[in-house]
């Protein structure tokens, strides 16, 4: 009875082992964009305001959530979904830039994601041209 008892317990440990093992073998949530630099081209100081949609995939296996999306300025917001992108689905981070009160001339500001994924941190840019008014 006892060495029926010990088989089991081994057996019942291997098998939570293995259990967890698999469990683990899937992948990650994986943020990958499509790119992670846009250019909005050159605009006119009257006009300051210019957005641009990156546009990214969850290729990972397991639910992709956007945590945090911080810009390195306050001209700069990035506007994104709260719910999670489950694998092989798409999202987007809507950044806009506010040239008023700025500076005319070429810019890039950056906007940092952090997510759940195996990356779990990424930088996309925006960048332009804004040019004096006349």
């Amino acid at each position: 009875m006892k060495r029926d008892m010990k088989k089991l317990l081994l057996f019942t440990v291997c098998a939570l082992l293995f259990g967890v093992n698999n469990a683990n073998a899937q992948k990650p949530a994986h943020i990958t964009f499509d790119r992670l630099v846009i250019d909005v081209g050159e605009f006119p100081e009257t006009s300051p305001v210019k957005s641009a949609i990156f546009n990214f995939k969850n290729t990972g296996e397991q639910p992709l959530v956007i945590n945090q999306a911080v810009a390195s300025c306050g001209c700069t917001v990035p506007e994104y979904s709260k719910q999670p992108i489950m694998p092989g689905k798409s999202g987007q981070i809507k950044v806009t830039y506010n040239g008023k009160n700025k500076f005319p001339g070429r810019f890039k500001k950056s906007v940092t994601v952090r997510t759940n994924g195996d990356q779990e941190v990424t930088r996309i840019y925006i960048s332009g041209n804004m040019t004096a008014a006349k």
